[in-house]
């Protein structure tokens, strides 16, 4: 039931986070993702994923931190990725 309840929140928290549903900026979006994933977090602990999340997450930043719209868009793919990725972990119950 908590992957449930978890997969249930990353769905909610995607489609609020898209271009159709966001009534905020980009840089908005870029921000919510990476809200998202840090609170995925204490899912992935000691899975074979956690590395590459982490890694995604400063890769996402230094893109943020370009301030620039490329390097906004390029945040928002990262942490869509990353988010999807995350998702279908914990959807297949291979997080362990």
């Amino acid at each position: 039931m908590k992957r449930s309840v978890l997969l249930g929140l990353f769905v909610t928290a995607s489609m609020l986070a898209s271009p159709s549903f966001a009534a905020g900026s980009s840089s908005d979006l870029c921000d919510t993702n990476l809200k998202t994933i840090e609170s995925a977090k204490t899912q992935i602990q000691g899975s074979d994923i956690e590395a590459r999340v982490e890694a995604s997450v400063q890769q996402a930043k230094a893109y943020q931190a370009q301030n620039t719209e490329e390097g906004t868009k390029k945040c928002i793919s990262e942490t869509t990725q990353t988010i999807q990725e995350i998702q279908k972990v914990n959807k297949d119950g291979k997080n362990t």
